[in-house]
């Protein structure tokens, strides 16, 4: 091959092009007389409407902390059950969201509901849940998903897939049914002290409700898109 037919061919992959990635959003106004008194009735006619259409893990929701020095975190967790006590999930206490939660407990939760254009915001502070009722939940999971909150140290550090697999295929054998609760595991609460509803619009002019906790009780408020 002679020179001119040579040509170093550039693999680097390159960014995609952002600047014209957008979605028209269309739908019917939200509109104040449109809620109900309080936000964890609207939030139960929302997540109803969203197991309707279908959409997958409507229960999954992005969970942000922060340290006690202010670094933040994010990640997907699962709603495990709400009322008007606030929104559980359960997790290694030892973990990043564990540890964050017990330097600093506040938290916000994003449930991201994109085919229905819609989006729940809640803001609160978070407590455990009690021995007896992280212990009913876990008792109620599958099996291997129970060894599996024992065999992760979960946000350490492991040598190699090979470890992790081989921790859980020896705590399998000491526990070949009903494994105990782990100490180190349970749920946090959620208690919400803002939850904002949105609904996508046209030309970005978004609907925003925002029901803000107070002393006599919940306000609702439209914010700006």
């Amino acid at each position: 091959m002679s020179a001119q037919e040579y040509r170093l061919v550039d693999a680097t992959p390159r960014p995609p092009m952002l600047a014209g990635l957008r979605r028209t959003y269309e739908g019917e106004p939200l509109l104040e007389s449109d809620l109900a008194a309080d936000p964890i009735t609207q939030f139960t006619a929302w997540f109803q409407e969203a197991l309707d259409a279908g959409l997958p893990e409507p229960n999954a929701m992005v969970l942000a902390t922060a340290s006690a020095g202010g670094r933040p975190s994010a990640r997907t967790v699962l709603l495990k059950g709400y009322d008007e006590r606030g929104f559980v999930f359960y997790t290694n206490y030892e973990s990043r969201k564990g540890r964050d939660l017990a330097e600093n407990p506040r938290a916000s939760l994003l449930f991201p509901w994109h085919p229905l254009r819609r989006q729940v915001r809640v803001e609160g502070t978070v407590t455990r849940m009690s021995q007896e009722e992280s212990a009913e939940y876990f008792n109620s999971r599958p099996y291997g998903s129970r060894i599996g909150a024992w065999a992760s140290r979960q946000s350490a550090v492991v040598r190699s897939r090979e470890e992790l697999d081989a921790r859980y295929e020896e705590l399998a054998a000491r526990w070949p049914e009903n494994p105990p609760v782990p100490d180190f595991w349970g749920g946090f609460r959620v208690y919400p002290l803002e939850v904002e509803f949105w609904q996508g619009q046209l030309d970005r002019m978004h609907d925003r409700l925002r029901y803000r906790r107070t002393r006599p009780g919940w306000v609702l408020e439209r914010l700006a898109p």
